[in-house]
C-alpha cells in the first residue's frame, strides 16, 4: 500500500471517529486580511473533535496548553483553515497536516486587530512621530489568535517603584494570515488590550509573535 492511500484511509477513518464524537463545525478558509470568519469565508460543514496532544482524555487541560490534535477528514482542509463551532463558536486553526501524523491544531480564543503606524511624511524633522491612531493603517482585523500571558519584564512605563511592568504575549496566529508583520506593529485583542510586536517569525505552522502588552 502506497503512502497516498494509506494517508487517504487514514482520513477516511478519521471522518467517521468525528460523526461519532465530534460537533459540527464551519469550515473556513480566509480569502484576505479582513474578517476571516465572515461567512462568505466558509467552504462547507464537517464534524471535528479535538483532543489533547497525545490523543487520549488522560489529563485535563491547564493554563497555556493551546495545541491541539484535530479529530476529522483532513481530505478537505488545509494548514491555515479555520474550524468554527456551530453550537458554541469555539475556533481552532489548522497548523499542520504532515503525512501520516495527527493534524496539529491550535485553539484560538481571541480576536486581533492588527495596525501599523504611519511613516514620517518627509525626511528630516516631522511635527510629531508618536503613533497617531488615526493615521493607523489596518492590516488585519478580527483573526482567531492563541495568547499566552507571561510575566512582566523591566519597569513599569513611569519609572517608579511601585509601578507595575509590562507584561508579555506570545502570540500564534494562522499561516493563512497573508501580511507581512514587523516589529512596532500594534496587536489589540477583543478584550480591549494593546500590545506592540517585539519580535516576528514565520514557520511553516503559521505566526509566531511576542509583543509587549501596554499599561494605557
Amino acid at each position: 500500500m502506497d503512502s497516498l492511500t494509506l494517508q487517504d484511509r487514514i482520513n477516511r477513518g478519521q471522518g467517521r471517529a468525528a460523526r461519532h464524537i465530534g460537533a459540527p463545525h464551519d469550515l473556513l478558509r480566509p480569502a484576505n486580511t479582513l474578517e476571516p470568519l465572515a461567512p462568505a469565508n466558509r467552504i462547507l460543514k464537517l464534524h471535528a473533535q479535538f483532543l489533547p496532544l497525545g490523543g487520549r482524555h488522560t489529563h485535563p487541560v491547564v493554563f497555556g496548553e493551546n495545541l491541539w490534535e484535530g479529530i476529522f477528514d483532513a481530505a478537505y482542509t488545509r494548514p491555515g483553515d479555520l474550524l468554527r463551532n456551530i453550537d458554541n463558536g469555539t475556533v481552532h486553526f489548522i497548523a499542520a497536516q504532515q503525512p501520516l501524523l495527527p493534524v496539529l491544531c491550535v485553539h484560538a480564543a481571541r480576536r486581533l486587530a492588527i495596525s501599523r503606524a504611519a511613516a514620517a511624511s518627509t525626511p528630516g524633522l516631522n511635527a510629531y512621530g508618536a503613533t497617531v491612531t488615526a493615521t493607523e493603517t489596518v492590516l488585519a482585523s478580527f483573526w482567531p489568535a492563541a495568547i499566552v500571558v507571561g510575566g512582566g519584564q523591566g519597569t513599569g512605563q513611569s519609572g517608579i517603584a511601585s509601578d507595575i511592568p509590562s507584561g508579555t504575549w506570545q502570540v500564534l496566529l494562522p499561516v493563512s494570515l497573508n501580511v507581512t508583520l514587523r516589529i512596532g506593529d500594534r496587536l489589540t485583542d477583543d478584550l480591549g488590550r494593546i500590545a506592540v510586536i517585539g519580535s516576528t517569525e514565520l514557520t511553516d505552522l503559521g505566526w509566531r509573535l511576542q509583543a509587549q502588552q501596554a499599561n494605557t
